[in-house]
């Protein structure tokens, strides 16, 4: 049942509030009427469209790495949302000590300082027993959690869009641009994209519900495309008729190898990694409708953005 008193005297801690998912989460959880504290190194980075709200939005820098700065960020919060992330390993920052280390990190500070809920974000397909480091991180960063706050609410969402995303944005530059679209293998790996919006809907609602406690919630979208089908709706919504080729997994990843050797890589191995396997929410799970929300639909947004 959801709570019934006033949230806006709920202090909501966002670390990686200002992130693509972040953001959303911030403004989800305002329209939830929680004061929220937006936590991260640069905690006024990428928030200025949403401070509008004068004293209900509030601002923390803190290093997840360190503990005094994380319990100084989370003094006085009801809860605290973990939406820190990392695609590509540098130096000491690895799959590692950003998704079990530091997470397990967070969520023991948040349980000594007497923090009542903490939402966890992880991904479809976590993994502890992985061969891919990212997936196995993922995996492995869920058991700790649970291990330091044994009622962390899980949320593993899909791989995520909205209008301003490098997933749909990206797919429809280059369907323009080349005369053929390589695919990940065959293009039948399956995906549930989930609008980002949604998912931070999905966060606020679990965070006032008592029933989500200790929960795993999968937020995948109202529709399963194979990876080829997913194109071919894109192609569609933007006019286009492209030839789409297929391209084994083995050179992917000897084409993500080499381009991580550049600062900012276009292609990476986890996200290769990722494409190996099924995006898909699982039954046994709480999902978008046990949260009582309606996810949007790829093809709105494609209407919106083609």
């Amino acid at each position: 049942m959801p709570l019934t008193s006033p949230q806006g005297d709920r202090i909501i801690a966002v670390f990686g509030g200002t992130g693509f998912l972040g953001r959303r989460v911030v403004r989800q959880l305002r329209s939830h009427e929680f004061t929220v504290r937006i936590v991260s190194r640069h905690p006024a980075r990428g928030n200025t469209s949403l401070n509008d709200s004068g004293s209900k939005i509030l601002a923390a820098a803190a290093d997840i790495h360190d503990e005094q700065s994380i319990r100084v960020a989370i003094g006085g919060a009801y809860g605290v949302v973990n939406a820190v992330s990392l695609y590509i390993e540098r130096g000491s920052e690895t799959f590692h000590s950003v998704h079990v280390d530091a997470a397990a990190r967070l969520a023991r500070l948040a349980h000594e300082t007497g923090v009542q809920r903490l939402v966890h974000l992880s991904g479809i397909g976590a993994d502890a027993a992985s061969s891919s480091s990212y997936i196995r991180s993922r995996g492995e960063g869920e058991r700790a959690v649970r291990d330091a706050f044994p009622g962390a609410t899980l949320i593993r969402p899909a791989v995520m869009f909205g209008n301003d995303d490098a997933f749909l944005n990206t797919i429809l530059k280059l369907l323009r641009r080349l005369p053929a679209y390589p695919m990940f293998g065959s293009g039948s790996t399956r995906l549930q994209p989930a609008h980002v919006e949604d998912v931070g809907e999905a966060i606020a609602r679990a965070i006032e519900r008592d029933d989500t406690r200790g929960a795993v919630i999968e937020c995948g979208g109202p529709r399963v495309y194979s990876y080829q089908e997913l194109l071919q709706t894109a192609a569609q919504a933007a006019d286009l008729r492209p030839r789409l080729m297929p391209v084994p997994f083995a050179v992917w990843h000897a084409l993500a190898r080499t381009a991580e050797i550049l600062s900012n890589p276009p292609l990476t191995r986890n996200q290769v990694e990722l494409m190996e396997i099924d995006s898909v929410a699982s039954h046994d799970s709480l999902g978008f409708t046990e949260l009582g929300i309606w996810p949007r639909s790829v093809e709105q947004t494609l209407e919106e953005i083609a």
